[in-house]
């Protein structure tokens, strides 16, 4: 226990070190890496996008600018670490075919543009960035991790919600197996886990999302749960 809770503080220490180098001097390729031979792409999804804007807090803060704000956090921490990185949506669109026209086809259309591109790769994990909502109860908050059912994401949910629970969440979470109908979780043939990263529905913590200072903080711990899956070394 002492090992894991110390791997997981070097973790952290090295991440929140690379965060303040990297987002205060932003470098214009990768200047760290670490020996990812052989290792599976890490496939960054951030969720929702386009007309689908996801969960929208009391003050109007939409879900889907929140899940793209955070995700191309964690991209430039990963290119600064140099591991292959990809994002599912690099804008405010989504990947919907333009032959979609009602609002059902185009959010048909984008699950199915994503999974196909995710399972374009041989080897990938996916890490898929969203938003709670919990309407009715302003109190609840905490970033949370599901994982579906393919080895190791299990693994990897434990690990990450490790991390969030050491930094930014006030009560410890616990990670859980994704709904089986989630369609993207279902679908994709790769380990991955679904990050919500707090409750939209709570106004401190929907203010706390919007935060820069803080969205660096949540790339930090969930870049931290990474690295200790990915060394092996830290796993519960």
């Amino acid at each position: 226990m002492l090992k894991n809770r110390w791997f997981s503080a070097v973790c952290l220490l090295l991440v929140c070190t690379l965060c303040f180098v990297f987002f205060t001097a932003p470098p214009a390729i990768s200047v760290f890496s670490y020996d990812n031979l052989n290792q599976p792409a890490l496939i960054l999804d951030a969720g929702h996008g386009g007309i689908d804007g996801g969960a929208v807090s009391a003050d109007g803060t939409v879900e889907s600018q929140l899940n793209l704000q955070i995700t191309r956090r964690l991209f430039s921490l990963f290119l600064f670490l140099g591991h292959e990185t990809i994002l599912t949506r690099t804008g405010e669109g989504d990947l919907s075919s333009p032959d979609a026209e009602s609002i059902k086809e185009q959010k048909v259309s984008d699950l199915h543009a994503r999974v196909k591109l995710i399972n374009g790769y041989e080897n990938a994990v996916v890490i898929s960035i969203h938003q709670n909502m919990l309407p009715g109860h302003p109190t609840v908050r905490g970033a949370q991790v599901f994982y579906n059912r393919i080895t190791p994401a299990e693994e990897l949910a434990a690990t990450m919600q490790q991390s969030l629970n050491r930094t930014v969440n006030s009560k410890d979470r616990v990670y859980k197996a994704i709904d089986p109908g989630v369609f993207l979780m279902k679908e994709v043939r790769h380990p991955a886990v679904l990050v919500e990263c707090g409750f939209l529905s709570s106004p401190s913590e929907a203010a706390l999302l919007s935060d820069s200072s803080y969205q660096k903080q949540l790339a930090a711990a969930i870049a931290a749960g990474f690295l200790q899956f990915h060394t092996k070394e830290g796993a519960i």
